[in-house]
């Protein structure tokens, strides 16, 4: 059997920490294939550990000591910085050690006695159902192209609850208005059906007829969701939009893309339907991830108890 040439190689412990950073980060990106997104979470929070460690006088990975690492999550605490984003820096800061020393890059691992930041349970944020009908009714009615296009996305994005950018990388091969579903690419490129409910299918209809051609200026352009300048609708873009109209249907707290995809299956969930549909539909790796609307839906029902019983 052939021999891996990588675990004959001795550590190097003078290893550049901006080129490790990089070869971990492209090995998220290639091999593992993590979303774009979450790779450039992992880049930032790794840049801000390498100015704090570059204030320390460390520019090899073999420097690095456990005592910088907790002095960092220190530092990002007394920041302010909550403990969930601390938690999600200490798992970039593991996987960054870890990949340097299975690489045999590194001959020990800094970042093995890290306790991660205690976490308390955070329950998503939920509209309610006439919430969702005003959002969804601000943009409705309205004839320009762009009104037609807003109309359809927001009832498409409670529809499915898919994920802003699987909302926003929709192409016009993953639209079936007949069938009655769209193809969503999530996490991992990995692709799941989601169906998209009579509204939302007749708002594309309207869209797909009325609004999307008048946006459109490249011949052949494939995307779904098209901005003014005939380009496919960003996340940030997106973002404001859906805070806009949130607004117009005075909504007072702050509504993104992410609530309406917990409004999503939070309402699901409380009218009975199966958790592992849910989560199918939400495209979770893990059932565990899904559960937590399960605690939504008590929390939604114990503050109805307590608003309504008179004995409450």
């Amino acid at each position: 059997m052939a021999r891996d040439p990588a675990r004959d190689r001795a550590p190097d412990d003078n290893l550049d920490l901006d080129r490790a950073c990089d070869l971990y980060l492209e090995r998220l990106l290639v091999e593992r294939q993590l979303a774009g997104n979450t790779v450039e979470a992992y880049g930032r929070d790794l840049t801000r550990l390498r100015r704090f460690l570059d204030a320390r006088g460390r520019a090899a990975a073999g420097e690095v000591t456990p005592v910088d690492l907790a002095d960092y999550l220190l530092d990002l605490a007394g920041a302010g910085l909550a403990a969930r984003s601390r938690a999600r820096a200490l798992v970039a800061i593991r996987g960054l050690f870890r990949f340097l020393c299975g690489e045999r890059l590194l001959e020990r691992d800094p970042s093995e006695t890290l306790a991660a930041p205690r976490l308390g349970r955070r329950l998503p944020s939920v509209l309610g159902i006439d919430e969702v009908d005003r959002l969804l009714a601000a943009p409705a009615g309205g004839a320009r192209p762009r009104e037609l296009r807003d109309a359809a996305m927001l009832a498409t994005l409670y529809a499915t609850g898919l994920r802003v950018s699987e909302l926003c990388s929709l192409r016009l091969p993953d639209l079936n208005l007949k069938g009655g579903f769209v193809r969503a690419t999530g996490k991992g490129k990995k692709q799941r059906l989601v169906p998209l409910g009579d509204l939302a299918a007749a708002r594309l209809a309207g869209y797909l007829e009325r609004g999307r051609p008048a946006l459109c200026k490249r011949p052949g352009e494939q995307g779904l969701f098209l901005t003014g300048r005939g380009r496919p609708m960003t996340r940030q873009g997106f973002w404001k939009l859906i805070g806009g109209y949130a607004r117009a249907a005075g909504i007072a707290r702050t509504v993104s893309p992410h609530v309406l995809r917990h409004s999503f299956a939070t309402h699901l969930v409380e009218r009975g339907a199966d958790l592992r549909a849910v989560q199918a539909m939400l495209g979770h790796a893990d059932i565990a991830t899904t559960q937590v609307y399960t605690h939504v839906s008590r929390a939604h029902m114990i503050q109805l108890h307590r608003k309504h019983h008179p004995r409450a």
